[in-house]
């Protein structure tokens, strides 16, 4: 085997086509242009490769919280988030060229679009980003090949991951063994942490209890929201204990998409700021309004916010209801 066949670098490394060169308007920074969009599309398959295999293990019938499987998605999710600090980062290489540069070819790309990304939309729809929660809905699919568009609708249908997490949190292991609750049987667990909670909050806080009421102690399905009060109890539950061992792994997972997330969200206000500083209040090459539209997409897409949602309904480690000693050991170690 020899390394540039292996890579295929005759193939990467010419496809760099500068739409300058052919109009014989050579524009230098085109190539910087291409080759920043082409990484990133690497980058987002990368992405959609190991999102894709964690969705897989999340969609099995059954996970055992205890084997390795859980540690595979660990790590898988940790990659991306490091790739997608890459991306972030890379903005900056982006940004070296100028306004004036950008111009140079600018209108030579219409009516292309980085918003006609596809493997951005499929690692939007398949992290959990429904069509009905999205900035501008029929302009979002409105610019993409025919193929394309039906894609993401026929992927919209699809188990996203984030309902797969509220599935697998659901069936937690230690929320509906009474032996091993002994003396938190049914809700009692939770009426106790509820009345912690309550004395924690300060004056300005007190109305936070009525949303820990709706989102906690009813199993009431509550319109618009993605995690059941099932599942948001087990996700609440991983928080607060989650120095036990077997809710390491879990609290990871939870953690790992919150910080996924919030690259995804500077990695929108990075674009925003440098779509504003590049065309200002024009509109956008694949006819967009730009950076208002950006703006927008950047305040709504979040797609983890139940989770982060969570620590509005923390309270100090000393003040934790003490666990039965079943349960601890239920967490603990296996010997």
């Amino acid at each position: 085997m020899y390394y540039s066949d292996y890579l295929q670098l005759n193939k990467i490394l010419n496809a760099q086509d500068l739409e300058s060169d052919k109009l014989n308007k050579h524009a230098h920074d085109e190539m910087l242009f291409i080759v920043i969009h082409q990484s990133y599309e690497l980058w987002f398959k990368q992405i959609l490769y190991e999102v894709g295999s964690v969705h897989e293990i999340l969609a099995k019938p059954s996970i055992n919280d205890n084997s390795p499987e859980l540690q595979t998605v660990v790590r898988r999710l940790n990659r991306v988030v490091e790739i997608m600090k890459v991306l972030v980062h890379k903005i900056d290489i982006l940004e070296t060229m100028t306004s004036l540069d950008f111009l140079d070819f600018r209108d030579m790309l219409r009516p292309a679009s980085g918003f006609q990304s596809m493997q951005f939309k499929e690692l939007e729809a398949i992290l959990g980003l429904k069509m009905a929660a999205r900035h501008g809905q029929e302009y979002y699919t409105s610019q993409l090949k025919a193929e394309d568009k039906a894609k993401i609708e026929t992927l919209s249908t699809q188990p996203t991951l984030l309902e797969l997490l509220n599935s697998w949190l659901e069936r937690m292991p230690f929320f509906d063994n009474t032996k091993l609750w002994m003396g938190w049987e049914g809700m009692a667990f939770w009426y106790v942490y509820r009345e912690l909670y309550l004395k924690s909050l300060g004056e300005g806080e007190k109305q936070n209890i009525t949303a820990f009421d709706e989102m906690f102690m009813t199993d009431e399905s509550k319109d618009g929201r993605a995690l059941s009060d099932k599942a948001r109890r087990a996700a609440l539950f991983i928080f607060l204990y989650r120095d036990y061992p077997i809710l390491q792994n879990p609290f990871r997972i939870i953690n790992q998409l919150l910080e996924i997330d919030e690259l995804l969200a500077n990695w929108r206000w990075r674009h925003v700021n440098m779509v504003h500083r590049m065309i200002g209040m024009r509109v956008g090459t694949g006819g967009s309004t730009g950076k208002g539209y950006l703006r927008e997409a950047a305040l709504k897409h979040y797609v983890f916010t139940e989770f982060a949602e969570l620590s509005s309904f923390l309270i100090e480690r000393q003040h934790l209801p003490k666990l039965t000693a079943d349960l601890e050991s239920a967490l603990g170690f296996r010997h």
